[in-house]
């Protein structure tokens, strides 16, 4: 007869010390104990990752599928899965107020995303137009949610930004999942709070650039590798490749920024045996391959003749775009057929054309507003997790966590601070999930710790270096909301006081203090994020916040004499009357258009008027431009054409000029044809017919050549030239570009039309 042992005489081991803390007593074996997150006195410890929740336990029913989304996890508090719906719903309410202030947004994506709605070709390689002359500069995933959205519900401006919208929760949902299932419900909801009122998020994931994408694959990307570190499944690094993969084909070599942190992270911490690391590690490299490798197979391999231009390469070649103009040309600065590329770039610190680089970069007057708000609380939690966990074992899950979002975090900042090619402040959305995650883990851990003075001390220094630092950023707009840096001054210090003696206080008290403190910690980014959702903001270069939010500290870009930025898109601020102008804040003014052209049938609504012809405020707060932009530009971005749109801003598109335009556009392959993809962007947006962007972005791409465009005019397939536009210039090479020859060449032979301020070449009545 069996005895059964007294289970009641067992210990409790939910009461024994935490051995994954201590040294690694075993180095042969590839498990240790997985670490419980530190708790304060009087906490309910969080459950282990192979607890209920994830799965049933034996002889568990396994609860229906809309009662576990309904109630969330059988541990959980009942507020848990309310307040994690409600971030949820407010940050879509946040993200969507106003969407249609934007317009087009970025009508180079636009136009794209217009094209792929109306060409299934045009769709898969993110050509420009629906004749598919020629591709936008990057690879087209970020484009097609956009391009079905508008196939769908018709062009306008909510088709082309909600997916950018649901981009923005989803990320937010990924970071609370991430952090919920290691940590506990408040970590996710502090680090999902914070992601969404980060400034410069709520300015991408309102816009129509790729970086939405990347940011929302990226935190994919790392949740997959946290949760292939718990047990060493391979199908979750597999997932991270394919996440990564498709990043690629959202933004090229950005998205592989994070893989060296995150790859060694594995292969040191994983609990499997080592040959089984590096041959997941291999797996997941090939099915990033296989994921972001199709395309490139697939476009490499078709024949140039049938297929569009890549645009932004110098010699039609997918391969050459990625590694060169979109690679490692932004890192050193030799970035042929860029604005100002290939003079190459100093990036050991310094000023360069696109700001000043170097470790502070993230803080300087141009980044600091977008991004840095809770960078300092972030890099001080960073450190005191690494701390708390200094002892664990080797796959301690909760230093894994620490290693893989702060990994990601200074990876990134330190090649954003030192990239000295082509760098927009709007990159630094990128950052966002990261300093998010670091801070939610940060905040609760310490809090679960506050027994211990160094933990309440570390976390009393992370509030105050945020009331700080948040002081500082808003004393760079003195007419911003001035009482607010006292607030947030004034709150921060005295909640970090009281979190200094936390363990004095009642439990209502500590509470307060560390509410106080959070509030005084975001209210800065807040305020910023709240000006970013009530502004329209519209063409190439944009920035979150406030008028002098981000202003450009280094020398002037070509044309020289400008201060306060490169010139580019803006925000477009209300004018009193119910137009919108575009005011670019630390760029050039003019050129752009908040909603589609004056006059335009967009589709959605509030159409807005555009500014086309604001003369000269192209700094910020009424700073005069001098000197325009390359090709004869004058000071309000009309690059010396009545009409014609600025490198970097649309056109303003009249009426008359959208008739002329429309009228037997049918019988031609292009309407018409422009130099500058922002320039024909416009026009095809105002019109709806193909317009042929005559050197891709900048007008520097040499596509199509004066004998394939001669061509084109002579078979009749292009009916009107839109004159202006561009940079006009040189090409790589010194000589005359493409665009100048086809220029010269067109205005010598053919009939001129001016319509309005714009003026036209109707390719159809040579002058003799």
């Amino acid at each position: 007869m069996t005895t059964q042992p007294d289970t009641s005489r067992q210990p409790d081991m939910s009461r024994q010390p935490d051995m994954s803390r201590q040294p690694d007593a075993h180095p042969s074996a590839e498990s240790a104990p997985v670490r419980r997150p530190p708790t304060g006195q009087g906490d309910t410890p969080p459950r282990e990752p192979s607890a209920p929740g994830a799965l049933p336990g034996p002889g568990e029913p396994r609860q229906p599928f809309l009662h576990r989304v309904r109630r969330g996890r059988p541990e959980d508090p009942r507020w848990v899965r309310p307040a994690f719906a409600g971030l949820l719903v407010a940050t879509a309410l946040l993200y969507l107020y106003g969407l249609s202030a934007s317009g087009y947004a970025n009508s180079f994506y636009s136009a794209a995303v217009q094209a792929g709605s109306q060409s299934w070709k045009a769709f898969f390689f993110g050509s420009l137009d629906s004749a598919s002359a020629i591709t936008v500069d990057k690879p087209p995933a970020s484009l097609w949610p956009m391009a079905l959205s508008v196939r769908i519900f018709g062009l306008g401006s909510w088709a082309i930004l909600v997916p950018e919208v649901l981009m923005g929760v989803a990320t937010v949902g990924v970071l609370y999942a991430a952090l919920r299932r290691r940590f506990s419900p408040a970590a996710g909801l502090i680090a999902g709070a914070v992601c969404a009122l980060t400034p410069v998020a709520a300015l991408m994931f309102r816009f129509n650039n790729p970086d939405a994408m990347l940011a929302l694959l990226m935190t994919v990307t790392v949740y997959c590798v946290i949760r292939a570190l718990e047990d060493g499944r391979t199908k979750w690094l597999v997932w991270a490749g394919v996440a990564v993969g498709c990043a690629f084909l959202a933004k090229t070599l950005q998205a592989f920024l994070i893989l060296p942190p995150l790859a060694v992270l594995y292969a040191v911490c994983a609990p499997v045996s080592v040959r089984k690391r590096f041959a997941q590690i291999g797996l997941s490299a090939g099915a990033m391959l296989v994921a972001g490798g199709w395309w490139v197979a697939i476009v490499e391999l078709w024949p140039a003749s049938s297929r569009p231009y890549i645009g932004g390469s110098q010699n039609n070649s997918f391969l050459e775009l990625t590694f060169g103009y979109n690679g490692l040309g932004r890192i050193n600065g030799d970035e042929t057929g860029s604005v100002g590329g290939g003079g190459g770039g100093g990036g050991g610190g310094g000023t360069g054309m696109w700001g000043e680089t170097g470790w502070n970069r993230m803080f300087n007057t141009e980044i600091g507003g977008q991004i840095s708000w809770l960078l300092p609380a972030a890099l001080i939690l960073l450190v005191a997790g690494l701390v708390l966990t200094r002892k664990a074992g080797r796959t301690d899950l909760t230093r894994g966590s620490f290693l893989a979002w702060g990994g990601s975090l200074l990876m990134t900042m330190a090649v954003f601070s030192y990239m000295a090619g082509i760098f927009h402040q709007y990159y630094t959305v990128a950052l966002a999930p990261y300093i998010a995650a670091v801070v939610g883990m940060g905040a609760t851990v310490l809090w679960e710790e506050r027994g211990k003075m160094w933990a309440s001390l570390a976390l009393a220094g992370a509030v105050t270096a945020s009331a700080v630092w948040g002081y500082v950023l808003l004393n760079r707009t003195p007419d911003y909301l001035p009482w607010l840096k006292w607030l947030v001054l004034v709150g921060g210090l005295t909640g970090a006081l009281g979190l200094i003696f936390v363990t004095r206080l009642g439990r209502h008290l500590a509470l307060a203090a560390a509410g106080v403190g959070f509030v005084a910690a975001v209210a800065g980014p807040t305020a910023y994020t709240l000006s970013t959702v009530n502004t329209g903001h519209s063409g190439s270069i944009v920035t979150a916040g406030p008028s002098g939010a981000s202003t450009m500290g280094g020398r002037g870009g070509p044309g020289g004499g400008m201060r306060g930025g490169f010139p580019g898109g803006g925000q477009n601020q209300p004018n009193g009357n119910g137009t919108q102008q575009n005011g670019q804040q630390g760029g050039q003014q003019g050129g752009g258009t908040g909603g589609p052209p004056t006059g335009g049938t967009g589709g959605f609504p509030g159409n807005q008027q555009g500014n086309g012809n604001t003369q000269g405020n192209g700094g910020t707060r009424g700073q005069n431009r001098q000197g325009g932009m390359p090709g004869g530009g004058t000071g309000d971005g009309r690059m010396g054409a009545g009409g014609a749109g600025g490198l970097l801003n649309g056109a303003n598109v009249g009426s008359a000029a959208r008739t002329l335009l429309s009228k037997n556009a049918d019988d031609y392959t292009w309407a018409a044809a422009a130099v500058g993809s922002q320039n024909s962007a416009s026009y095809q947006l105002a019109t709806g017919k193909p317009v042929m962007a005559i050197g891709g972005f900048n007008g520097t791409d040499p596509s199509p050549t004066l004998a394939q465009f001669k061509k084109y005019v002579a078979d009749g397939r292009i009916h009107y030239f839109i004159s202006g536009g561009g940079m006009g210039g040189g090409g790589a090479s010194g000589t005359a570009s493409a665009s100048s020859r086809i220029s010269s060449w067109v205005t010598a032979n053919f009939k001129k039309v001016t319509v309005g301020s714009a003026t036209f070449y109707d390719l159809t009545q040579p002058t003799s």
